[in-house]
């Protein structure tokens, strides 16, 4: 199984997001994700002060092989982006947990309570 660290929340669609002290949002995409895709070789960030909705396209990860979009788990505005992946995509594949994409300010701060736990994220990553 993937590396999948127990003090993160995740998404069904393999994002992983860090509470804040500042009660912001940080995300990435999971080591099982970036395993799935290989090698990245190109990063698409939102624009900061963009507002997305949960659920919504908000960035995309290119492997030599494929595509793959990333969602916001949770709705908010963009807050920051990681720049040094877009410079150094291979960072992700390295450290999916240090390589962040982006920060968001929750709309609703409650909504962290509908993301997967560790265990059952581990679940949904071994049954595919």
């Amino acid at each position: 199984m993937s590396n999948v660290p127990a003090d993160l929340k995740y998404t069904k669609s393999h994002e992983w997001v860090r509470l804040e002290g500042d009660g912001s949002v940080t995300v990435g995409i999971t080591d099982h994700a970036q395993e799935a895709l290989g090698d990245l070789v190109f990063i698409e960030l939102p624009e900061v002060g963009k507002t997305l909705a949960a659920g919504q396209e908000a960035a995309v990860v290119e492997s030599v092989k494929a595509a793959a979009d990333v969602y916001a788990p949770i709705a908010g505005s963009v807050t920051a982006v990681n720049e040094a992946v877009v410079d150094a995509p291979e960072t992700l594949n390295q450290d999916a947990y240090a390589a962040w994409l982006f920060k968001l300010q929750p709309a609703n701060a409650g909504d962290l309570g509908a993301l997967l736990d560790a265990a059952a994220y581990g679940a949904v990553a071994d049954s595919e």
